[in-house]
């Protein structure tokens, strides 16, 4: 299953559009799509509006593969979960956000090594192509605490 959010605040049309054409190609792949106040009208997926943290938590735990907008509340939920997860960054030029840090945080992670890019439709599809269904590992995960690295030097931090 593949579990795709669009995230709770703006319209992310150019997502819902790209998987709907995927799913299209991929008519034997289940596709769980969350967008609230999606524009675009879907033919190939059902599309639910909003699902409750509980639902939320049971598809990340049931899925296959992510896809998702940089919102770092779902990357953070992948990486714990040892999930792929490709990220495609709303866009303030696109009205999708209201300033472009989503793609900032996908360019940190991508550069970091945590997830998959795409930075437009077409790298969504080249990528979904590439990884489905035989491809489909993790780049990264992160655990559920801070490593002692990080808590040692807060600690030392806050001595001073």
């Amino acid at each position: 299953m593949i579990f795709v959010t669009a995230g709770t605040q703006l319209p992310f049309d150019r997502l819902i559009k790209t998987i709907d054409d995927i799913a299209a190609e991929f008519p034997n792949t289940n596709f769980v799509v969350q967008a609230l106040y999606s524009n675009y009208k879907a033919k190939n997926i059902d599309v639910l509006d909003f699902i409750s943290p509980a639902d939320f938590t049971k598809y990340i735990d049931d899925c296959d593969l992510i896809i998702s907008h940089a919102g770092m509340g779902t990357i953070i939920s992948a990486l714990v979960k040892k999930k792929p997860i490709i990220v495609m960054p709303r866009l303030a030029k696109y009205k999708e956000h209201r300033n472009e840090h989503q793609l900032g945080t996908a360019k940190q992670m991508d550069l970091l090594g945590y997830v998959d890019v795409a930075y437009d439709e077409y790298e969504l599809v080249y990528k979904f192509r590439q990884m489905w269904p035989n491809q489909v590992v993790p780049r990264n995960s992160i655990g559920y605490v801070a490593s002692e690295k990080i808590i040692t030097s807060l600690n030392d931090f806050i001595k001073y």
